[in-house]
């Protein structure tokens, strides 16, 4: 019986870790968690019990100090960092450096490698980017929300591959691969916006030492450097350049990200070679001791190194990285950013308008919901008229339309630019708000029409049999 009792835990703790193992693969999951965040922030932001200390910890200093007790030493290192600033500005680099590595692999050897594949999908984001653009102006033109016009502008590619991922077979693999090119393209315009609309004063000096940096670790990758040290450790400095430099230090990330090399360190050939004679030796250093004894260890570890860099260091990072992005980074930007503490129920009123401030509620809203879709869409079909690009094959433009929908989406960069968009918290907690509202009516929108859509096509196919 209690041996019995045994076999059942040890199978319920399998079990456990292969249900585990399957949520964290599926690729909707990050968008599970980020939802949870969401609503875990939004609690923590406005429950009696705990909205005090959730925002005392974001406002806590998060800076190292070296103070001599004369006073002569006297070094903080980042300056002004807080909690929040640390998410936003240090761990968001991470994200932004994941997000520059997919669109490496992208332009190298993806949907974006070829002008006639990259086409449609470049210009359907820069149609996604527009189009929420003008409708944000629309509303806010002359107004101390006008500086808000890129929080529309961008796609959430979590949530929205997520969603189509839980829609299976309803959406064309075509339309699914589409929508992700689109959200990476979409990624390097918001991005550019970033760069260009949204950094602070430039300290050119902090600038230009950064650029020789990263001109330095160029003609490095170009000589043929493959050792990973040889860019993390230039990647931390130009960071912390960036940081002081008035450019957003996310930018940093991206940079660095498009420096690293994605040839591997060693040939198929030297590989196959290679593997053959320690694999030898390996077996030749066989014994009566358990496997693997301490010889054997040292040929196991040359092995894996051998594996590893026989694998180009764009991959490695890239997959390293994927889940640390997905499961830590992005959940704990969500945690800081999207509770929003609400002290009237007016915060919640979107549609309001007044000819000083506008309305960042419907100019983000509108922008997600009708601008988003309608700027993918009608990008695409004057791309597709004009002879430029082809409809995604097996695609319809009514299932092009639900998808576009989805692109409606923007949370994780949408909730960032609207950190850097406003200094006003008042105005910043108001296009969050707007965040949360435009992108949950973009998904269930997006959801309604592919549902509506699917099932037309399917009765259209049976009634043509």
């Amino acid at each position: 019986m209690r041996l019995f009792s045994m076999y059942r835990w040890v199978r319920q703790r399998h079990m456990m870790g292969l249900r585990g193992r399957n949520f964290l693969e599926a690729p909707w999951a990050g968008g599970v968690v980020l939802l949870v965040c969401v609503i875990a922030a939004m609690l923590l932001a406005n429950l009696p019990a705990t909205k005090l200390y959730y925002h005392h910890l974001l406002e806590t200093d998060l800076s190292l100090m070296v103070h001599s007790p004369d006073g002569v030493i006297d070094w903080i290192f980042p300056r002004g960092m807080t909690v929040e600033k640390f998410i936003n500005d240090g761990l968001m680099v991470i994200f932004f450096f994941a997000v520059g590595l997919e669109i490496k692999r992208e332009i190298v050897c993806g949907q974006l490698s070829s002008v006639r594949r990259a086409i449609l999908p470049v210009l359907a984001a820069a149609g996604g980017m527009l189009a929420p653009a003008i409708v944000f102006t629309l509303f806010n033109h002359g107004t101390a929300a006008a500086n808000g016009w890129g929080i529309p502008t961008a796609t959430d590619i979590a949530f929205a591959i997520g969603i189509l991922s839980m829609l299976g077979n309803r959406v064309p693999v075509s339309l699914k691969i589409f929508l992700t090119a689109l959200a990476v393209a979409d990624d390097l315009g918001a991005i550019l916006v970033i760069a260009l609309f949204y950094g602070g004063k430039v300290q050119i000096t902090c600038l230009l030492v950064a650029l020789v940096i990263m001109l330095g670790v160029y003609f490095m990758k170009q000589m043929g450097e493959k050792r990973m040290f040889s860019y993390l450790v230039p990647a931390f400095v130009v960071w912390g350049l960036f940081y002081y430099s008035g450019v957003h230090s996310t930018i940093s990330g991206v940079a660095m990200a498009l420096l690293i090399p994605m040839e591997p360190r060693y040939s198929k050939e030297y590989f196959a070679h290679k593997m053959r004679w320690l694999n030898a030796l390996m077996l030749r250093a066989a014994s009566h001791e358990d496997f693997p004894n301490e010889e054997q260890r040292f040929y196991l570890r040359r092995m894996h190194d051998l594996s590893s860099n026989s694998v180009g260091m764009s991959y490695r990072l890239e997959h390293g990285l994927a889940p640390y992005v997905t499961f830590l980074i992005m959940p704990v930007f969500a945690l800081a950013n999207a509770g929003v503490e609400i002290t009237s129920l007016e915060y919640l009123n979107i549609f309001h308008y007044s000819p000083e401030i506008g309305s960042i509620g419907m100019g983000v809203f509108f922008g997600l919901v009708l601008g988003k879709p309608l700027g993918i869409f009608l990008a695409s079909w004057g791309a597709v008229r004009t002879g430029l690009a082809e409809l995604p094959e097996g695609a319809t433009w009514r299932m092009l339309l639900a998808v576009a929908c989805l692109g409606g989406i923007g949370f994780t960069m949408s909730l960032f630019v609207d950190s850097l968009a406003f200094t006003d918290p008042d105005l910043v907690d108001r296009g969050k708000i707007a965040i949360l509202m435009g992108s949950l009516a973009a998904a269930v929108v997006g959801c309604l029409l592919i549902l509506i859509f699917s099932g037309k096509n399917r009765r259209t196919r049976q009634g043509g049999r």
